[in-house]
C-alpha cells in the first residue's frame, strides 16, 4: 500500500481545499519545499494538482517542471488543466512521469490511452455517485458508466476521489473505493479524507493500490515512514 503525498497549487502556494471549495482554503507554504521534504522522507511518487489549471482549463508546464526537479528522486504524477492529448504530452515533456486526466477523459479517452498508455491515470472525482469535472464545478457521468468506458478503452489505472471527504480528515469512503476496484479490475489510487494508519489499512483491504494523502501529511497526522 503506497502513500503518495499530494501538493495542491493555487497561484504559487501549496494549499488544501475542503471538499473542493475554492472559498475554503488553507495555505501550506512553498510547493518546491514540500516536494523536497516529501522526497527526503522517502516518497516514491508525488501527486501534483494545479487547481488554477483545473478550473481554467490551462496547464502550467513550467510549474510542473520546477516541482519535478524539487521532487527528485521521487516521480511526479501531474494533474490539472489537461484538455487535450497535446496538453498531456506537454506535461510529460516537462518531466511528469504520469498525467492524471479528468475532464478531457470523457471526450478524448481512446486518444489519451493510445498516446499515453500506462502513463495515463483517469480521475474519477465522485460526489453522490456522479462524476464532477472542470475543477469539480460541473456534473458529468454516473460512476458506473465512467468505469465501463474506462474498461472499454483500456485504461490501466484510476484515481478515485470522494469529493465530500476531501480535505476533511473525516476518513475515506472505503465502500466507494471497493466498488471502483471491483468493477474496474485495474489498479486504483484512493483519495479523500485519509487521516490515519487505520484508514490506510482499510483502503488496502478494499483493494486500493495506493493512497493519495494531503492534509494528514501536511499537518502531521501521518508520516511517510511506515
Amino acid at each position: 500500500m503506497e502513500v503518495i503525498p499530494a501538493i495542491d497549487l493555487l497561484g504559487r502556494e501549496a494549499v488544501r481545499l475542503e471538499q473542493g471549495d475554492y472559498a475554503r482554503v488553507s495555505q501550506y507554504g512553498k510547493p518546491t519545499e514540500l516536494a523536497s521534504r516529501f522526497a527526503a522522507d522517502g516518497a516514491r511518487w508525488i501527486h501534483v494538482v494545479d487547481l488554477d489549471g483545473a478550473r481554467a482549463g490551462l496547464i502550467r508546464p513550467v510549474v510542473v517542471s520546477a516541482l519535478v526537479h524539487a521532487s527528485a528522486p521521487a516521480l511526479v504524477q501531474a494533474s490539472g488543466g489537461v484538455r487535450s492529448v497535446d496538453d498531456a504530452e506537454t506535461l510529460l515533456r516537462a518531466g511528469a512521469s504520469r498525467v492524471v486526466v479528468g475532464t478531457a477523459a470523457w471526450t478524448l479517452l481512446d486518444e489519451l490511452v493510445a498516446a499515453l498508455g500506462e502513463r495515463l491515470v483517469v480521475a474519477l472525482d465522485v460526489r453522490d455517485g456522479i462524476l464532477r469535472t472542470r475543477g469539480w464545478t460541473e456534473s458529468g457521468l454516473e460512476l458506473d458508466q465512467a468505469i465501463e468506458r474506462c474498461a472499454a478503452s483500456g485504461v490501466t489505472r484510476l484515481l478515485c476521489t470522494a469529493i465530500e471527504r476531501d480535505g476533511t480528515l473525516e476518513g475515506p469512503d472505503v465502500d466507494l473505493v471497493r466498488r471502483v476496484v471491483e468493477r474496474s479490475r485495474v489498479p486504483v489510487l484512493a483519495a479523500g479524507g485519509i487521516r490515519s494508519e487505520a484508514d490506510l489499512d482499510a483502503l488496502e483491504q478494499s483493494g486500493a493500490e495506493g493512497a493519495i494523502v494531503g492534509r494528514a501529511l501536511l499537518e502531521g497526522g501521518l508520516t511517510l515512514r511506515r
